[in-house]
């Protein structure tokens, strides 16, 4: 269930093969090459769940997301990759900078991804030593109720 009313949010664009995300909160949206992001409000966090395929063509869309997210919402995020079915070195870069940017507003990006396709590229990058993980969603937003 998500927290926000799709009728309050302002609907994406498409503007030529690019789909320009809105500011601010976001219903679920859908790339044209199929990947799915729904942004919902559990306390302190955003979650931000993502599915489908992370690759060169879908990314922008999820930085998009991603920056509002951390520009406008919260700086604390719970991303669930769990859906996520392919992610390559432009969809790592998407979750690097998103790192980052939680990081310089003293935020925090936690990851929750079982996928072991996903899971072995986060691996094989190096990637495990930066990223924090948490079993579930929930386990996320409940250890950092506070933060």
């Amino acid at each position: 269930m998500s927290l926000i009313d799709p009728s309050s949010a302002p609907t994406p664009r498409l503007g030529g093969d690019t789909l320009t995300p809105p500011r601010g909160d976001h219903p679920a949206m859908d790339a044209p090459d199929g990947l799915t992001v729904d942004v919902e409000r559990v306390g302190v966090h955003s979650v931000v769940t993502v599915a489908g395929e992370l690759d060169v063509a879908t990314a922008p869309m999820l930085n998009g997301v991603l920056r509002d997210v951390l520009d406008v919402a919260a700086p604390c995020v719970v991303m669930d990759l769990d859906r996520v079915s392919f992610i390559d070195s432009t969809g790592l870069g998407v979750l690097v900078a998103a790192h980052r940017r939680a990081a310089g507003v003293a935020g925090k990006l936690v990851l929750v991804c079982h996928d072991p396709r996903c899971l072995k590229v986060i691996e094989i990058t190096g990637l495990t030593r930066i990223f924090t993980f948490a079993p579930t969603v929930e386990a996320a937003t409940d250890a950092g109720a506070e933060a």
